[in-house]
């Protein structure tokens, strides 16, 4: 107890010297008040002069304990769990981790292309495998293909648009089809239309072909020539029919919109032929089909019965000079990621991204957004590059040492980046 000022008048009439008990009972007084204070204002350091003996010695290593665990964790990862409100999962870095190791490769995933199995196809390195993604502000999940199962038990899962996005449905079914004894799976491939089943959980995973989501005369067969291509910009009924009672649907389309500044878009009949037909600028052309997609999905899918998704678009990386490397051709031979933060390069187009945010913002149903977009920006190392094929056949030795022609700097390597797609994917289940 410290002693206030006003009783010290008191002792004004003794001029005996105090006992020393006293004197000393009144300086611990005045430090304890002293120190009290000081506390009070600013606690003390490490470094402080002042030390308190603690009255337990289990209390003291207990707030240590907790005091130094609180530091430690801010420094190791103060991240929040994935909230989809929350999080800007495009804000992070991709950190190298050897002990991630894919959940299945090219040999052990029987459902893969030739396309995208590039260790199958000879591709040496491996470090491509093993970048984690990592968002600044919240933890993303691990892919668990129970838990997706699970998840998806009783329902039909659709993967709808173009080879980008069937490279991300065959990521999805090989991220789970391990875990399902033999008996229990099956595959169906159709030229539109393909279905992986997982009997146990009555689940289906499948991939509709629908490369500009409306329909065109490239649909199938696929006109290799772009000028030839012709879109009905206004319909979408011919695809539509098949997405029709499905649990969850995962639209994309993008880069088949890119071949051209312009693109030829019909409205009402193909049998117009040539006379149908006006050249559009591309970013107008991918509006209006945007629109005409997003006028059947308002007026047709129910929200209470069937998740709507749209994974934004995939960059290409065909221009080594965005990344700074001057004397590259294309993606060929990069094996690191690259490491500006915020990097974007000529593979991206921003109108077009404003123009999906704009026709999705105005839309009724609600649509989540798979945002892979920035996050994939960075992974110039990760494409089929010349470990793929071409017209059904393997790229030829003379081929691959001509990448500039040959390279591809579209599709991705699986596993590989789509697997993360995927995981970002399974954080909105």
């Amino acid at each position: 107890m410290s002693l206030a000022p006003s009783a010290l008048p008191s002792m004004k009439p003794y001029r005996a010297k105090l006992p020393l008990s006293i004197m000393t009972l009144l300086i611990c007084s005045f430090a304890f008040v002293a120190l009290f204070y000081t506390e009070r204002i600013s606690p003390l350091s490490s470094n402080s002069i002042f030390k308190i003996k603690s009255c337990s010695k289990k209390d003291a290593f207990a707030k240590s304990t907790k005091q130094d665990n609180m530091e430690n964790s801010k420094v190791v990862d103060d991240r929040f769990d994935f909230d989809p409100e929350e999080c800007n999962v495009a804000n992070g870095k991709w950190v190298f981790n050897r002990s991630i190791k894919p959940l299945y490769s090219d040999r052990s995933c029987p459902y893969l292309d030739r396309q995208v199995a590039c260790v199958k196809n000879g591709r040496q390195d491996s470090d491509y495998r093993h970048w984690e993604w990592q968002p600044e502000d919240c933890t993303l999940p691990r892919f668990n293909p129970e838990v997706a199962l699970k998840k998806l038990r009783g329902k039909r899962l659709m993967f709808v648009g173009d080879s980008l996005q069937r490279g991300q449905w065959q990521s999805f079914v090989c991220l789970v089809e391990f875990i399902i004894p033999k008996e229990g799976k099956s595959m169906k491939r159709g030229r539109f239309h393909s279905v992986f089943k997982a009997k146990e959980y009555n689940t289906s995973i499948e991939f509709y072909w629908a490369p500009f989501l409306v329909e065109s005369n490239s649909d199938q067969p696929i006109i290799a020539d772009p000028k030839k291509r012709i879109l009905k910009v206004d319909s979408v009924a011919r695809h539509a029919k098949n997405w029709i009672g499905v649990d969850i649907l995962i639209f994309n389309t993008y880069v088949w919109w890119m071949s051209g500044l312009r693109i030829n878009s019909l409205w009402g009949s193909f049998a117009n032929g040539n006379e149908g037909f006006e050249e559009l600028d591309t970013p107008v052309a991918y509006r209006i089909g945007l629109k005409t997609w997003a006028n059947w999905v308002d007026s047709t899918i129910n929200p209470n019965k069937t998740r709507v998704l749209f994974t934004t678009m995939s960059p290409t990386h065909t221009r080594s000079q965005d990344w700074g490397n001057k004397e590259g051709i294309k993606c060929f031979n990069e094996t690191i990621p690259v490491m500006k933060k915020k990097h974007w390069g000529s593979g991206s187009n921003k109108q077009m991204m404003s123009v999906v945010a704009s026709v999705v913002g105005k839309m009724k149903v609600p649509v989540t957004f798979i945002n892979i977009t920035q996050i994939s920006e960075y992974r110039i190392d990760a494409h089929t590059s010349v470990y793929t094929e071409t017209g059904g056949e393997l790229l030829t030795e003379e081929q691959k040492n001509d990448p500039l022609r040959h390279a591809d700097c579209i599709h991705w390597c699986l596993p590989g980046v789509p697997d993360t797609w995927n995981q970002i994917f399974f954080a909105h289940l």
